[in-house]
């Protein structure tokens, strides 16, 4: 398999292999592919555990147990508010 890099991802390659970390140009592009996959695999996860999330919610909306979003914001903005007021010292 032949691959072409860019100038600067050979460079790059080279100064890994110069570091002294790696010993060949091809252990830093397996190692490069390696935390691809671990990347992608984590984000797979991260997918993974956000539908969970949104299915927990409809079946919480299903049982009834949602929450009125104009009245939900309402009282946000209304805590936002208290927290922005100036708080007075007493003497």
């Amino acid at each position: 398999m032949n691959v072409h890099l860019t100038s600067e991802l050979e460079q790059l390659v080279q100064s890994k292999v110069k570091s002294g970390r790696y010993n060949s140009a091809s252990e830093v592009v397996r190692e490069a592919l390696r935390l691809l996959e671990e990347r992608d695999q984590l984000l797979e996860l991260r997918k993974e555990a956000i539908r969970q999330k949104i299915d927990a919610g409809w079946e919480s909306l299903g049982r009834g147990e949602g929450v009125d979003g104009e009245a939900f914001f309402a009282d946000l903005e209304r805590k936002e508010r208290a927290l922005a007021k100036p708080q007075r010292k007493r003497a």
